[in-house]
C-alpha cells in the first residue's frame, strides 16, 4: 500500500493546457484501471463541453468552488463536495473561485488519463499559470487526443 498526504506532491506532474495535473493513481498501476488525477486550475478555467463514451467522470473538489454543467443543468460544488458526469452525457465545468480550484478527477478505463498524457508535458513545477484562452494549435491537439481516446468535443467552454 502507498499512502500520500494531501499537501505533499507525490505523483507524476504534467502541465496540461490551462492547468497542472498530478497523476496520483495511474490506470496502468491497478487491475481495475482506476485513475485518480489531481487537477490544479486557475480562476476561469473551463474545458470544452464534451462527452466521455466509455468512462464516468467523478470530480471531488478539494479546494475552491467549481460550477459544473452536466446534461444542461448547473451544479455548484465547493471544497468537500463531489460531482458526477456519467458517460454519454455532455458536461463541462468552470473554476469560479478567484483563488483557483483543486479537484480529484476519478475515472475507470484509462481513456481520460491517456488523453491527458497526450496533450501534456512533464514538469517539475507546481506553479499554476493564470487563465489564458488556449491557442488554436492547443485546441486542435486537444480535439485529436480526445477523439483518439473516445471523448467527443460537443460545445464551447463555459463562460
Amino acid at each position: 500500500m502507498t499512502a500520500h498526504s494531501q499537501n505533499t506532491v507525490h505523483g507524476e506532474l504534467l502541465q496540461f493546457p490551462g492547468s497542472l495535473m498530478i497523476v496520483r493513481v495511474s490506470a496502468a498501476s491497478n487491475a481495475d484501471r482506476i485513475s485518480v488525477i489531481e487537477n490544479r486550475m486557475p480562476y476561469g478555467e473551463s474545458p470544452p463541453l464534451h462527452i466521455h463514451r466509455n468512462e464516468d467522470e467523478v470530480f471531488h473538489v478539494l479546494e475552491g468552488t467549481m460550477r459544473f454543467n452536466v446534461d444542461g443543468k448547473d451544479l455548484i460544488a465547493h471544497a468537500g463536495q463531489t460531482a458526477l458526469a456519467p458517460k454519454g452525457i455532455p458536461h463541462s465545468f468552470r473554476v469560479e473561485s478567484k483563488e483557483g480550484a483543486v479537484c480529484l478527477v476519478i475515472t475507470h478505463g484509462g481513456d481520460f488519463e491517456r488523453m491527458v498524457r497526450e496533450v501534456s508535458v512533464p514538469t517539475a513545477s507546481t506553479e499554476i499559470s493564470p487563465f489564458a484562452p488556449p491557442s488554436p494549435e492547443a485546441v486542435a491537439a486537444l480535439i485529436v487526443a480526445c477523439t483518439r481516446n473516445h471523448i467527443d468535443i460537443v460545445g464551447a467552454p463555459l463562460s
